[in-house]
Protein backbone atom coordinates (compact mmCIF):
# COMPACT_ATOMS: atom_id res chain seq x y z
CA UNK A 1 0.00 0.00 0.00
CA UNK A 2 0.78 3.41 -0.78
CA UNK A 3 2.37 5.88 2.48
CA UNK A 4 0.51 8.71 2.76
CA UNK A 5 2.26 12.05 2.02
CA UNK A 6 2.62 14.51 4.46
CA UNK A 7 0.83 17.95 3.46
CA UNK A 8 4.22 19.80 3.86
CA UNK A 9 5.62 18.12 1.19
CA UNK A 10 2.65 17.87 -1.05
CA UNK A 11 2.94 21.76 -0.88
CA UNK A 12 6.57 21.57 -1.96
CA UNK A 13 5.91 19.61 -5.13
CA UNK A 14 3.15 21.65 -5.99
CA UNK A 15 5.26 25.01 -5.50
CA UNK A 16 7.60 22.89 -7.84
CA UNK A 17 5.73 22.66 -10.69
CA UNK A 18 6.02 25.80 -13.11
CA UNK A 19 4.16 25.42 -16.22
CA UNK A 20 0.18 24.96 -16.33
CA UNK A 21 -2.57 25.19 -18.70
CA UNK A 22 -6.03 24.27 -18.51
CA UNK A 23 -7.38 22.01 -21.21
CA UNK A 24 -6.61 19.32 -23.78
CA UNK A 25 -4.82 19.67 -27.52
CA UNK A 26 -6.40 17.63 -30.71
CA UNK A 27 -4.60 17.23 -34.11
CA UNK A 28 -6.52 19.38 -36.53
CA UNK A 29 -6.76 18.05 -40.33
CA UNK A 30 -3.61 18.45 -42.02
CA UNK A 31 -0.95 18.06 -39.24
CA UNK A 32 0.47 21.80 -39.26
CA UNK A 33 -2.06 22.95 -36.37
CA UNK A 34 -3.62 21.57 -33.18
CA UNK A 35 -6.76 22.58 -31.69
CA UNK A 36 -6.08 23.55 -28.00
CA UNK A 37 -9.63 23.88 -26.61
CA UNK A 38 -10.07 25.37 -22.86
CA UNK A 39 -13.24 27.07 -20.95
CA UNK A 40 -13.18 30.49 -20.24
CA UNK A 41 -15.66 32.66 -18.18
CA UNK A 42 -18.40 30.10 -18.94
CA UNK A 43 -17.25 29.72 -22.41
CA UNK A 44 -15.24 27.09 -24.80
CA UNK A 45 -12.49 29.29 -26.25
CA UNK A 46 -9.95 27.62 -28.70
CA UNK A 47 -6.81 28.42 -29.92
CA UNK A 48 -4.72 27.53 -32.90
CA UNK A 49 -1.71 25.95 -32.16
CA UNK A 50 1.47 25.33 -34.36
CA UNK A 51 2.72 22.23 -34.39
CA UNK A 52 6.43 23.44 -32.95
CA UNK A 53 4.61 24.64 -30.07
CA UNK A 54 2.58 21.74 -29.14
CA UNK A 55 4.93 19.80 -27.28
CA UNK A 56 5.73 22.94 -24.59
CA UNK A 57 1.67 22.90 -24.29
CA UNK A 58 1.51 19.24 -23.70
CA UNK A 59 4.04 19.81 -20.18
CA UNK A 60 2.07 22.92 -19.42
CA UNK A 61 -1.10 20.91 -19.67
CA UNK A 62 0.31 17.92 -17.92
CA UNK A 63 1.73 20.43 -15.44
CA UNK A 64 -1.63 21.35 -14.58
CA UNK A 65 -3.02 17.51 -14.60
CA UNK A 66 -0.57 17.47 -11.85
CA UNK A 67 -1.61 20.00 -9.86
CA UNK A 68 -4.90 19.13 -9.44
CA UNK A 69 -3.74 15.34 -8.63
CA UNK A 70 -1.70 16.87 -5.30
CA UNK A 71 -4.04 19.30 -4.31
CA UNK A 72 -6.69 17.05 -3.81
CA UNK A 73 -3.95 14.51 -2.19
CA UNK A 74 -3.26 17.83 -0.14
CA UNK A 75 -6.78 18.02 0.91
CA UNK A 76 -7.20 14.57 1.35
CA UNK A 77 -4.32 14.60 4.07
CA UNK A 78 -5.61 17.39 5.94
CA UNK A 79 -9.06 16.15 6.14
CA UNK A 80 -7.59 12.78 7.59
CA UNK A 81 -5.75 15.08 9.92
CA UNK A 82 -8.63 16.94 11.19
CA UNK A 83 -10.48 13.87 11.08
CA UNK A 84 -8.32 12.58 13.19
CA UNK A 85 -7.92 15.16 15.86
CA UNK A 86 -11.84 14.74 16.30
CA UNK A 87 -13.07 13.12 19.27
CA UNK A 88 -13.44 9.34 18.77
CA UNK A 89 -17.30 9.22 20.80
CA UNK A 90 -18.83 12.00 20.07
CA UNK A 91 -21.71 13.32 22.68
CA UNK A 92 -25.08 11.09 22.32
CA UNK A 93 -28.02 13.47 21.40
CA UNK A 94 -30.37 13.95 24.78
CA UNK A 95 -32.91 11.47 25.21
CA UNK A 96 -36.39 12.35 24.11
CA UNK A 97 -38.14 13.51 27.71
CA UNK A 98 -42.08 12.00 28.59
CA UNK A 99 -43.36 15.52 27.23
CA UNK A 100 -41.63 15.47 24.03
CA UNK A 101 -43.37 11.86 23.48
CA UNK A 102 -46.82 12.98 24.96
CA UNK A 103 -46.62 16.14 22.11
CA UNK A 104 -45.39 13.76 19.38
CA UNK A 105 -47.84 11.55 20.22
CA UNK A 106 -50.94 14.50 19.88
CA UNK A 107 -49.59 15.36 16.92
CA UNK A 108 -50.47 12.11 15.07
Amino acid sequence: MKAKRQPAELLQQIAQIGRMERGKLCPMQGGNYYNHQTWEQGRNVVRYVPRDRVASLQQAIAGYQRYLKLTQAYADAIIRQTRQNQPRNPAKPPKRTKIAKILRKSEI
